[in-house]
């Protein structure tokens, strides 16, 4: 659902790469950091610069299905989505009820969630 590797919007074909290099393995393997992103994402917490560009890029990047996403981007995404599809679905569920109310995307997405359900 969330993409702690997509970032803030600008004119040209594709998001900025300038956050591209964070570790979101680390992010991922970190309670304390996963959650301060999904505080930042859920107007919970405070935003760290890479933080706030995601939270201002993550509803265009769904909306478009991450076109303007760089490679580094996708991949980071789906690293993000395997781990809240399979080892927080909590979080998975708060961000799911700010960013996807109506489910339109997680019935857009509904075959790429599947897909990685089980592979953590």
């Amino acid at each position: 659902m969330a993409c702690v590797a997509v970032t803030w919007a600008r004119p040209e074909s594709t998001y900025t790469d300038k956050w591209d290099n964070i570790n979101v393995d680390e992010i991922l393997e970190s309670n304390r950091l996963l959650k301060g992103y999904v505080g930042c994402l859920l107007g919970k917490g405070r935003c760290t610069p890479d933080g706030k560009a995601l939270k201002e890029t993550l509803p265009d990047a769904l909306e478009h299905e991450c076109v303007k996403c760089t490679g580094k981007q996708k991949s980071g995404a789906d690293k993000v989505i395997r781990h809240l599809v399979n080892k927080r679905p909590d979080l998975r569920k708060e961000l799911a009820v700010k960013y996807d109310p109506d489910n339109i995307y997680q019935a857009r997405y509904k075959d790429k969630i599947d897909a990685v359900k089980g592979s953590a």
